[in-house]
């Protein structure tokens, strides 16, 4: 007799671990999502809990007794094997997180319900059961990283959204996507949501750790005594006071101290206490703290872990000699947020130093890694990582060959815009290593249909080919920051000083003045433009079978392809405008920087196009690339080019193209009607010139 898994399934527990319990809850959620109602029995599932590693699990059938068993023995092996039972069915497990990780393997294996589920519409039709194979056995392998997770940063839009008014829903989906990966770590947000959310999250299974700029999950000195100057030397009982509570509130959570010592804006810490002028200097206090932090952490918590990030200036201190750390302590090196691990570009400072341990430098080693990041300059944000995945494979294959396996968090951002790579580097993760076309096949077949395959596995593969290069690096292609910040830039500098070159975008040339800048840029425009037209067309060619992926594809990886392709336009005309008003065309300028905001608010539409059902309102506080913004800046220089161009009284545009011949050439009373706002007499222009 073979084993069924139905509505009627009993989960048969007496566990009290929250994160065994909550998943559970999700399992039999899933078992009513994928089960239609039936007079069928259902086999019971059995969580047993049995002497195996920490996060492993078995799942087993016994037909005679009509059960599935898990065994394991933590809360986030269970939470991993609750997720598996969507595809297994006896289960044994070492610890809770054993069980959570075999519970969600029962649902990916049997009731196949993958990972991202919530994140991509996954469409579940019901079925009467779902049979499972007499002895058949499934046995947890050891995980490549051993510390794994996410980073919720830049996290704009979750943090507005609700789903039927519930704010923690979103996030409670971040967190169990990450456990269906098999993450066992997270930073639930940044600076306030960080401490809002590390209570589901380690509710869940998940342990905590925490921003590079809040040492020990500590509350910003800077909230807690905003009227005071934030400086070590001037308080430091009130800071070690800050850092003993962080200590005592996590007590009861696993948690990876991470330590560090930043200024209270993710900066230096010298920018906020400036007594600190030279390298040693600074190194010698970050030391000293980076050590009074960990012996804090220790006398209370002795088994405790701690991790440091090589973060930007961190990384120079500690590559030259002037850090030192507690031998036991991870140490985590940083990719430059566009998936190299080089260090970061700092406004124009790029020394792209290498961030990989030397052979010689022994120890625990990890990593933090952007698959979305935020610059000001050109990342992306609210699309993929520009970014191939073959680059990004040979990126982390060098991570593991260094040994750097102990510790990985990836920045997720929003999760909904990066999903195909954090699908992919969770596979890193597992196995530590990825066939890239299999991955790629496997994951299309899941989320959009095994008949789309061939279709949307190829666009899907061709998205970095059409990205644009800024620089002559490997890593350095635009994402969609590219053209909303420099544009915005150029705007601005133009309208404060026509000619003089805007420091700010030395990092992208070495051109003498704003005219220079906005030809450099240019030229990136119009290479964009070709590109993204031809990847539309591409998109837009697509004989993709079935509405929902239909619906699907172009809530995800269209509407990424439509954003670059309207703000690439819409860029492009920025530049024509600025230099038609270059040379006091104002006419012509102010009506390509009307054609340009229209673009921008092209992209703007675009995405909330896609905000149907749960989704609305998802994009709606996007205010880091901000789009909209862009818009309105273009406003701005709208208003500035009619002033130029026709002020201060403003009646020559308005006769000109409201008034007959006749009209213009008699000219008793200056103007018969209301002046003209200034988009009223862009889109009187436009008609016009249609």
């Amino acid at each position: 007799m073979n084993l069924i898994i139905n509505r009627n399934t009993k989960i048969e527990s007496d566990m009290k671990s929250e994160p065994i319990k909550h998943a559970i809850k999700n399992l039999i959620r899933d078992i009513n999502k994928a089960c239609a109602p039936t007079d069928l029995k259902g086999s019971s599932i059995c969580l047993v809990q049995s002497d195996s590693e920490e996060e492993s699990f078995k799942l087993t059938a016994d037909a005679k007794e009509n059960k599935i068993y898990l065994f394991a023995g933590d809360d986030l092996g269970f939470v991993f094997g609750i997720y598996e039972i969507s595809r297994a069915f006896l289960g044994f497990a070492s610890d809770d997180l054993g069980f959570v990780f075999g519970i969600y393997e029962i649902s990916r294996a049997f009731l196949e319900i993958p990972a991202f589920w919530f994140w991509l519409d996954k469409k579940i039709e019901a079925r009467e059961s779902y049979e499972i194979k007499d002895a058949h056995v499934y046995k947890s392998s050891p995980f490549a990283v051993k510390l794994r997770g996410w980073f919720v940063n830049d996290e704009v839009l979750i943090h507005k959204w609700s789903v039927d008014g519930n704010k923690e829903y979103p996030w409670e989906m971040v967190f169990e996507a990450l456990l269906r990966l098999g993450g066992n770590m997270i930073i639930p947000g940044t600076d306030k949501n960080g401490r809002i959310y590390r209570e589901l999250a380690s509710n869940m299974g998940l342990a905590i750790t925490h921003h590079h700029a809040e040492p020990l999950g500590a509350e910003m000195f800077a909230r807690a005594y905003s009227d005071l100057n934030a400086s070590f030397a001037e308080y430091p009982e009130k800071f070690k006071s800050l850092w003993q509570q962080a200590i005592e509130e996590q007590s009861d959570k696993k948690t990876v101290f991470n330590l560090g010592f930043r200024g209270q804006g993710d900066r230096p810490f010298w920018e906020d206490d400036p007594r600190y002028q030279t390298s040693e200097e600074r190194g010698k206090l970050m030391s000293d703290l980076i050590r009074m932090q960990y012996d804090m952490v220790k006398k209370e918590l002795p088994n405790t872990s701690c991790c440091t990030n090589l973060y930007g200036e961190t990384m120079e201190l500690y590559r030259d000699g002037y850090l030192e750390l507690p031998e036991d302590i991870i140490k985590i090196w940083a990719d430059n947020g566009f998936g190299k691990m080089v260090s970061r570009r700092q406004e124009n400072h790029n020394p792209r130093i290498v961030a990989l341990p030397k052979e010689r430098d022994n120890g625990q080693h990890g990593i933090y890694y952007h698959v979305s990041f935020y610059d000001l300059q050109a990342a992306n944000h609210i699309t993929m990582l520009p970014n191939s995945a073959e680059f990004v494979s040979r990126e982390l294959s060098e991570i593991m060959n260094r040994g750097m396996n102990d510790y990985w968090i990836i920045n997720c951002s929003n999760v909904k815009p990066h999903v195909y790579f954090l699908d992919f580097i969770a596979n890193m993760w597992r196995d530590g290593n990825i066939d890239i076309e299999s991955h790629r096949n496997e994951y299309v077949k899941t989320y959009y249909g095994n008949s789309n395959v061939n279709v949307i596995g190829k666009i899907l593969a061709d998205y970095s080919k059409y990205s644009v290069a800024y620089g002559e690096h490997e890593d350095e292609h635009a994402g969609e920051q590219f053209t909303n910040h420099v544009p915005r830039i150029l705007i601005s500098q133009y309208m404060i000083n026509g000619d003089k070159p805007q420091e700010e975008l030395k990092w992208a040339t070495d051109a003498k003045n704003l005219d220079g800048q906005v030809k450099w840029f240019m030229e990136k425009c119009k290479i964009g433009i070709e590109n993204y037209r031809a990847y539309l067309q591409e998109c837009d060619n697509a004989k993709i079978e079935t509405i929902h992926a239909r619906q699907l594809f172009e809530d995800t990886i269209k509407l990424q392809v439509q954003i670059h392709h309207y703000c690439f336009e819409g860029a492009y005309l920025v530049c024509r405008s600025i230099m038609c008003a270059h040379s006091e065309d104002y006419k012509t300028a102010f009506f390509l920087a009307g054609q340009a905001r229209e673009k921008y608010l092209a992209a703007v539409s675009a995405m909330y196009a896609r905000e149907h059902g749960l989704w609305q309102g998802f994009y709606a506080n996007e205010c880091l690339t901000d789009i909209k913004q862009t818009a309105w800046v273009l406003e701005s220089l709208i208003g500035y080019l009619r002033n130029l161009g026709e002020g201060p009284h403003f009646y020559k545009w308005q006769q000109e193209f409201l008034n007959s011949e006749e009209d213009r050439r008699v000219m008793l009373i200056l103007n018969m009607e209301n002046h003209l706002e200034n988009i009223e007499m862009y889109e009187l222009m436009k008609i016009k010139r249609e």
